[in-house]
């Protein structure tokens, strides 16, 4: 994955080094090569590639943060901001089908794409993959007696599990396939729910009418040691199916 690089820095120009880096960024943003949510590497990381110091680097990100374009979470990194206000709302992280099964719906899951391919590059991004790297897409509809529920895109890093595009996702757990067949541990996801009116082919696939209000759900998830394996885009019936949060104040 590219990113801003010592070569790109001219330390003969009168612009400032801090200045130089903090519009290499902006391009990047600006051009969707680092979508919102996209994560950068760490300080030390990120000044090692450009060959400048920690001090220079963070004088660089102060500015973008004060410009609102990216935001440092403690104990997480430093992000690309969204452009919608994004509250956060604590919850344990579980799957639809483990929320399903945990309430005791019956569902029956259609696969219809399971195959590896070169990722779009902003799912690149935000999964980090490596250069030349290819991704599982897998695509399948969550039904239950009374009809389409749920219509999941997820993108899945196969340099951290090969060969998954071999399992049977009819039956078989995603998130219970990375734990137990290739021993991930899968830590934190960062998810964003929106409403959204429904494309054609969403649509067409919860057998609702194009433009029919969906809520719609982004999501990044990560291992314990903080590299993404999964990103997932998931549209809801609105009709059949709603999303609750428990929340506490305390």
């Amino acid at each position: 994955m590219s990113t801003t690089s010592s070569a790109a820095i001219n330390r003969d120009a009168p612009v400032a080094i801090h200045a130089q880096i903090s519009e290499g960024i902006r391009s990047r943003i600006a051009s969707g090569e680092w979508p919102a949510h996209y994560r950068l590497k760490s300080e030390p990381e990120l000044a090692h590639d450009l060959g400048v110091s920690r001090g220079t680097l963070r004088r660089a990100l102060t500015t973008l943060i004060q410009e609102g374009l990216l935001r440092q979470v403690r104990g997480r990194g430093t992000f690309v901001t969204s452009t919608t206000i994004e509250p956060a709302i604590a919850q344990k992280l579980s799957t639809l089908s483990e929320d399903f099964a945990n309430q005791g719906i019956v569902t029956t899951t259609t696969v219809l794409e399971c195959s590896l391919i070169d990722p779009p590059r902003p799912i690149a991004a935000l999964l980090d993959v490596p250069a030349g790297g290819s991704v599982l897409k897998l695509v399948r509809l969550r039904s239950t007696d009374r009809g389409p529920v749920a219509l999941l895109f997820n993108y899945v890093r196969t340099d951290l599990a090969p060969g998954i595009e071999g399992v049977d996702f009819t039956t078989a757990s995603l998130f219970g396939t990375l734990e137990g067949a290739y021993g991930l541990k899968i830590d934190a996801a960062r998810r964003t729910f929106s409403a959204q009116a429904a494309e054609a082919d969403v649509a067409a696939q919860l057998n609702l009418e194009t433009g029919s209000p969906v809520q719609y759900l982004q999501q990044v998830t990560y291992l314990a040691d903080d590299r993404p394996v999964e990103y997932s885009d998931v549209w809801i019936h609105s009709g059949r199916l709603q999303v609750t949060s428990l929340l506490s104040r305390r």
